[in-house]
């Protein structure tokens, strides 16, 4: 069976960077599942699958088209059961969802407002005006006044990861002794941190700092081979 992971890219193909996108080739590495990834800017992403979707991830697994991070990673433990499980059973489910809560608003508005700018510039000219536009509509202000935070949110970010860090004093991952798709939702966006500014920002004796690490680590490297 084909699989094709639809992702986010810049005008630089080899660098895909969305968290959400992350969490899924994670996910698709944990099952041991093979898949081509196809990075789209954008602008390009509403005329895949005749439309099916105006944001990545989507996942094509043979005749079934499945988007949303966490849908995708229900799905890939539903329909592959005797691959390593993603989430535990129901609690671990339950888990996930309160990382992805902390992750989408903790963390994600600070990367936000640190690379907003790194972002604008790894994309073409259309995709440009589409950010710009798209971003000034959310946040209500010129994408300069957004990134004009940088300095304090880079400042402020190690503070952000401490419930990270209490959980590690325990455990070398989120899911235990080994990563659950938990660990995969805060990992995604540090690698959209890392690939978009070139650094995660947090010091390198950080045990946040040592569990990125260790996931960048998995699966032979796969997230290293990112730039």
């Amino acid at each position: 069976m084909s699989r094709t992971l639809y992702s986010l890219c810049g005008s630089d193909l080899s660098r895909p960077f969305s968290p959400h996108c992350w969490k899924v080739v994670m996910a698709l590495k944990h099952k041991g599942l093979s898949y081509s990834e196809r990075p789209l800017p954008f602008t390009a992403i509403p005329d895949i699958e005749n439309g099916a979707t105006r944001t990545v991830p989507l996942l094509r697994d043979g005749d079934r088209l499945i988007s949303d991070s966490f849908a995708i990673a229900l799905y890939l433990d539903d329909a592959y059961p005797d691959e390593p499980t993603l989430f535990g059973g129901e609690g671990g489910k339950a888990l996930a969802r309160f990382v992805e809560g902390f992750s989408q608003t903790v963390i994600h508005p600070a990367i936000t407002r640190i690379a907003i700018m790194d972002i604008h510039d790894m994309l073409d000219e259309a995709d440009r005006a589409y950010f710009r536009r798209s971003r000034e509509q959310r946040f209500g202000v010129p994408i300069e006044e957004v990134a004009a935070a940088r300095d304090q949110e880079i400042a402020a970010l190690p503070d952000k990861f401490t419930p990270l860090r209490h959980v590690l004093t325990f455990q070398p991952f989120i899911g235990g002794d080994g990563p659950l798709f938990a660990d995969y939702i805060l990992f995604g966006a540090l690698q959209w941190l890392r690939i978009t500014t070139g650094s995660v920002h947090l010091p390198q004796d950080d045990p946040a700092y040592a569990w990125y690490e260790r996931c960048l680590d998995l699966y032979d490297g796969e997230a290293r081979k990112v730039a």
